[in-house]
């Protein structure tokens, strides 16, 4: 590996840290089929005077019943702007070469919400409120500092099925398409 290697390795990571998902979803994706993984995301303020910018949003994960040379590699939908297509690239690159990210079709979808602030934390408290009075336990929260508000949904989305794997291995297991 190269020193710039390195330094794109670094910041990557760096960047990656930076987004945090401030509540969490404890269930698993569809092993096949379409999954619904949705969120509020709260981005900080670019100035000290502006306000937080919080958006209503909602990722479709779609499996294929039947995979084919064409579905081979992930594919991204409304994640990555026009001047967003380098880090497009590395995480296709990425992405493509994981067991649990071949032959999807991932998806996003989000709008502004209806809330104001100045301060993270003061959201990210309102809205826990709000899902808790709802009994909603199915909408994950996620925060990122400015312009970093795409990469936070995209560490959602790649958490949520990495940490779906286990179960959707099992359950190929219980239906007769793995060895035991």
């Amino acid at each position: 590996m190269n020193f710039h290697e390195f330094e794109h390795e670094q910041r990557f990571r760096e960047l990656w840290n930076s987004v945090s998902i401030a509540r969490k979803v404890p269930y698993s994706l569809f092993t096949f089929g379409e999954s619904d993984l949705p969120y509020y995301l709260v981005v900080g303020a670019a100035q000290p005077r502006d306000p937080v910018q919080v958006s209503q949003g909602n990722v479709k994960v779609t499996r294929p019943m039947l995979i084919t040379p064409y579905n081979a590699g992930p594919e991204f939908q409304d994640f990555f702007d026009d001047e967003d297509e380098d880090l497009e690239d590395v995480v296709q690159f990425l992405l493509a070469r994981t067991a649990a990210f071949s032959n999807l079709k991932i998806r996003n979808q989000s709008k502004s919400a209806e809330l104001h602030s100045d301060n993270v934390e003061e959201v990210v408290a309102r809205l826990n409120q709000r899902l808790d009075a709802d009994e909603e336990d199915r909408v994950a929260i996620l925060t990122a500092p400015p312009k970093m508000g795409k990469l936070a949904v995209l560490k959602y989305t790649t958490e949520r099925i990495v940490d779906s794997a286990a179960d959707n291995m099992q359950e190929l297991r219980e239906r007769g398409f793995l060895p035991d």
